[in-house]
């Protein structure tokens, strides 16, 4: 029975008790709660006395074992959560012994009767099943992953540099959207564009990376963004580098493909309360489970519902979000996931667009404050209405053949209207943006923009051998279909001020030009064939594809409405070697490329030419024997040519060729049963290196710093008078960077108006499982996160026009109950 309400709303006074009542506690009894308590195990298999050992000290266990019944003995793995009885059983299995417990409360070994299968009593909670690509994970460290191949493979045994954020790590963190989700991996660029509640500004190996969602690709526009809702995921995994041989359009720098929440076959539910600064109040909530008795029919339904204010003064940030889901046991060989979500954003643009003068650059009447909103509340919005619906369909045929499909139908519509401040008015005069009585000329802005897309993905999965040769052959056909409305009208907007700004202004005698507005539909059907072979460590992935595009253009912004018809085509390619070592290392080479439409056209009413690229990769993996740590290191040769940049004045141009090389490491996983860790380097040399205009060439690539670097960590107490409660602390370093994109601006020599300096902001969060400290509140758990905890001011990023902040400080308080 549940203790009063008054009880529950008082754990500290609860927390005082049991400490000053822990030395009256007697030691058989400290004992028995310890064998009671359940906690995660992830113990691999080792000799049978060492793994008893380790399990009875932990739990504080009296364990009488015979060294001669153990002697010879191997333990059985023990994976997942369990009392500590029910660890050492699991330890036991196939071990032709049994636990006995005496009256005493002391443990000890006997051999089982001989023909009898012994089946003690076990409590089990939550016990580790075998992890999937697509599935839940324990800790820090995925196992598994199917991006890069689409086939359920092991982490370490892909010749690939993959990094990929769990469940749990991005609860420990808060996670709010996927720039928080991806931050601490190597090789990105996050909110590179500053605080942004809009979008997401990723920036992998230089260059915008692709978004895929349960295998596919997520429509996204100029200012239509997929950004997606982080709580709705079970995990985000990040491949650097081309793969358009698997996925087809690409970009070369990498792809995000993350996992949705499915249902589960066992009921669980949870509701998290958060509120924190600028008067965020958010509610989150999923519930899975079976339907009917026999678990045939599964649910699981999440949303969130938020109402923010932002940084910015005058600025909100509102969601609604919900995902349900259903999954159909057709039978124990066949398996159709229906997959939906929606969303629905009411937010401002807190990235601002500040001119350099007054941020960058002196201004006379002083310098412009973060919070400072330029725009006009009264005209300003950003409306975005997001749905998907689709399905996950897998059979298997035979022992040898799979067959999976993946569907899903998207649309994204976004209405809005806001406000730049100087920039583009002042191209050659950027000191005198800003008058010195503080006066600033703006930018109004109207976009319209609409995204349809229809995606399927079908393949053919075959296990088999040839002689001592092993086989994992996908054979594959997918095609997509985008259509796109693009509508951007600009002018001048009445003036402000950056000492007091000017609100509530006529805006109805703006005149308009259109920047941008054009349809543009894309057709793109893709064949494609995989085979990742082992023979004895030996591991070969040879891969090739065929894409066939066809591209319809309308340009109404141009004269006489110009229509473009083009049809491209592409073969792209991967190799990779490995070998996997008995120690845990695995080297690997590999070679792979890319293919990508890129949106718009140019000033004739043509639509750009699809960029190609390709890249050298050689890496090491290593994960110690029986350990939950994976090290990672690679070194890469990347190339894109017929790359398309767009500037701060909405002009996208094709700039020929870039290159990028460079150095990664990361390191991330379970340290032991309370550390968790995830810690990242990367070092990146870019250059445009086949340009139009000759002082461009060996300019860097906008947005992509030379080093960065990041730790987070998070030790949490399982025993003691700290029991239940955590803490967890993050430091982010973010080396210069030249930001001013290629033929931007008549004064384009001035490179340091682009530059943006070095930073490092840190992180920190601390958490309390309240069901350590009274039994009524199992389940429940509080947190309190902090981002850029030391509320340090930085600019994230200056394009030579405009100038971004960084986030600031925001500190978020969660309670949290599963159950």
């Amino acid at each position: 029975m549940y203790r009063p309400l008054d009880t529950l709303l008082r754990p500290s006074l609860l927390a005082v008790a049991i400490a000053l009542s822990a030395p009256l506690t007697s030691p058989a009894l400290m004992a028995a709660e310890q064998a009671s308590s359940v906690r995660a195990y992830n113990l691999p298999a080792a000799p049978l006395a060492s793994t008893l050992n380790q399990i009875a000290s932990q739990a504080g266990l009296a364990l009488s074992l015979n060294p001669s019944l153990a002697a010879g003995k191997t333990s059985a793995p023990v994976n997942g959560q369990f009392d500590a009885p029910g660890a050492l059983r699991e330890a036991l299995r196939g071990t032709g012994l049994q636990l006995e417990h005496s009256s005493a409360g002391t443990y000890s070994l006997v051999a089982a009767p001989e023909g009898v299968v012994t089946l003690p009593e076990t409590n089990i909670t939550g016990q580790g099943s075998y992890e999937t690509a697509w599935g839940p994970v324990e800790g820090y460290m995925a196992k598994r992953t199917a991006v890069g191949t689409k086939t359920d493979t092991e982490l370490r045994e892909v010749p690939r540099s993959i990094s990929v954020a769990t469940r749990e790590q991005m609860s420990d963190r808060a996670v709010q959207n996927l720039d928080d989700a991806v931050r601490y991996m190597p090789g990105v660029t996050a909110s590179s564009y500053g605080s942004d509640s809009r979008a997401e500004w990723l920036k992998v190996r230089g260059f915008e990376p692709t978004q895929f969602l349960d295998g596919l690709p997520l429509p996204k526009g100029t200012y239509a963004m997929p950004k997606l809702e982080t709580w709705d995921l079970e995990r985000v995994a990040l491949l650097r580098g081309p793969a358009s041989s698997v996925y087809g359009q690409t970009p070369p720098g990498g792809l995000l493909d993350m996992v949705s929440r499915r249902p589960e076959d066992s009921s669980s539910h949870e509701v998290q309360l958060q509120i924190g600064s600028y008067q965020r109040k958010q509610i989150s909530f999923d519930s899975t489970g079976p339907i009917d008795d026999e678990g045939r029919f599964l649910y699981r339904v999440s949303g969130v519902v938020r109402d923010s204010n932002t940084a910015i003064e005058h600025n909100q940030d509102k969601r609604y979000n919900l995902a349900p889901s259903l999954t159909w046991n057709i039978d124990e060989d066949t398996k159709l996931t229906f997959l939906s979500q929606f969303n629905r954003d009411d937010t401002g643009i807190t990235s601002q667009f500040l001119p350099l003068q007054g941020t960058k650059l002196a201004s006379p009447a002083g310098e412009i404050k973060y919070h400072k909103n330029l725009g006009d509340p009264s005209w300003e919005y950003y409306d975005k209405t997001y749905y998907a619906l689709g399905y996950a369909f897998e059979h298997r045929l035979d022992d040898v053949w799979q067959f999976r499909q993946n569907l899903r139908y998207t649309k994204s519509d976004l209405s809005f209207q806001g406000i730049t401040a100087g920039g583009s008015y002042w191209p050659n005069k950027p000191d005198q943006a800003v008058s010195a009585d503080g006066t600033v000329r703006r930018g109004a802005n109207i976009v319209n923009e609409d995204i349809s897309q229809f995606a399927v993905d079908n393949n053919f999965q075959a296990d088999f051998n040839t002689g001592e040769l092993k086989h994992t052959l996908l054979l594959g056909l997918d095609h997509q279909r985008v259509n796109t409305n693009y509508k951007w009208l600009y002018g001048e907007a009445p003036t402000s001020n950056i000492i007091n700004p000017i609100y509530g202004q006529d805006f109805s005698k703006v005149a308009y030009f259109a920047y941008n507005d054009y349809n543009q539909k894309r057709q793109g059907t893709g064949l494609y064939v995989q085979d990742q072979m082992a023979l004895d460590n030996w591991r070969l992935t040879l891969g090739g594809r065929q894409d066939w595009l066809h591209t319809d253009s309308r340009f109404y912004n141009i004269a006489n409405k110009p229509h473009d018809e083009r049809d491209d085509h592409a073969f792209t390619g991967n190799a990779a070697l490995s070998y996997v070592f008995d120690s845990g290392f695995t080297p690997y080479i590999s070679y792979a490329e890319s293919f990508q439409a890129e949106p718009g056209g140019n000033a004739k009413g043509q639509a750009f030419e699809p960029s190609t690229g390709k890249q050298y990769e050689l890496g090491l993996k290593y994960q110690p024997p029986g350990s939950d740590m994976l090290f990672t290191a690679a070194v890469y040769d990347l190339t894109r040519q017929n790359i398309v940049l767009t500037d701060s004045l909405g002009v996208s141009r094709p700039l020929g060729e870039a290159k990028v090389r460079g150095f990664e490491l990361e390191a991330v996983g379970n340290v032991n049963e309370n550390l968790k860790l995830t810690a990242a380097y990367t070092y990146a040399n870019s250059k445009m290196t086949k340009v139009g205009d000759p002082q461009d060439k060996n300019r860097p690539l906008p947005l992509t710093p030379e080093n960065q670097a990041s730790i987070w960590a998070d030790y949490t107490w399982h025993n003691g008078l700290l029991d239940g409660f955590g803490v967890g602390f993050g430091a982010r370093y973010i080396g210069e960077t030249n930001n001013v994109p290629a033929g931007n601006l008549a004064y384009v020599a001035r490179k340091s108006d682009g530059d943006t300096a070095a930073y490092t902001v840190y992180d920190a969060a601390v958490h309390y499982d309240l069901g350590r400290l009274d039994n009524s509140l199992k389940g429940a758990s509080v947190a309190l996160n902090a981002n850029n905890v030391f509320d340090k001011e930085y600019m994230s990023t200056c394009d030579g026009t405009y100038c971004y902040y960084g986030d600031r400080r925001n500190v978020m308080a969660s309670v949290n109950y599963k159950f």
